[in-house]
């Protein structure tokens, strides 16, 4: 299978090289470049993206707003977003994993962790290292606003559907832990991780782990830590 990808960037340099990097892999090709969020949408849309590689300062219609559109669009459901940014500590990249995006990478990434990025978002899991995701998230979620709208106010009831072993093993995700992890502390089978996931991915309407550990600090299920 060709994972089908897309560039949103504004800097066409930058394109021409993350271009010239994707193509030169038997498994990947590029569909369409975007120079702003709502061209990105539209290609998205046109050429039947997998993953789709947005930065999120663009004119126009930026990143944030074009990953939210993406996520919000059910026939786009299998469609993955990547950021990219220049800033790693930056509170849009928390927002935009709340807008649905599957995780972020820093533009200075070797082009080997791109690749490997792009694959893994393609397989539906968190990108990278789960574990920084995590620490972002958790950083600015401790000092957020009550008012952002970003926020699903009702994530906390959905909490309710969970049974006591999939709440357990959400907190583990929520912790930047992969299922081999999860199942060694539990003391079960990667498998049966992999099902506990996929339910709580599916009851609390998650596209992928990243999302789920947004609704375990959303929700209150796991408290930020203050550095």
């Amino acid at each position: 299978m060709t994972i089908r990808v897309l560039l949103a960037d504004d800097q066409a340099l930058l394109r021409s090289a993350f271009r010239v990097l994707v193509d030169s892999e038997p498994d990947m090709e590029v569909v369409g470049e975007a120079s702003d969020g709502a061209e990105a949408v539209r290609l998205t849309k046109e050429q039947r993206a997998d993953v789709v590689l947005m930065d999120i300062r663009m004119p126009g219609t930026d990143g944030l707003a074009a990953t939210r559109m993406i996520s919000a669009d059910p026939d786009l459901a299998d469609v993955r977003v990547v950021i990219l940014t220049t800033f790693e500590v930056d509170d849009y990249v928390v927002r935009s994993l709340r807008a649905g995006a599957s995780g972020f990478l820093g533009k200075g990434a070797e082009p080997e962790e791109l690749l490997n990025a792009i694959r893994i978002a393609a397989g539906g899991q968190a990108l990278l290292s789960p574990a920084a995701t995590t620490g972002l998230i958790s950083r600015f979620l401790a000092q957020e606003d009550p008012a952002d709208d970003d926020r699903d106010p009702a994530r906390g009831e959905r909490l309710d559907s969970l049974t006591v072993r999939e709440r357990e093993v959400l907190v583990q995700v929520a912790g930047g832990h992969s299922n081999d992890e999860i199942a060694e502390r539990l003391e079960v089978s990667p498998l049966t991780v992999k099902t506990h996931v996929n339910r709580a991915m599916a009851k609390l309407g998650a596209r992928d782990r990243a999302q789920l550990v947004v609704i375990a600090y959303e929700s209150g299920l796991v408290r930020p830590r203050v550095e």
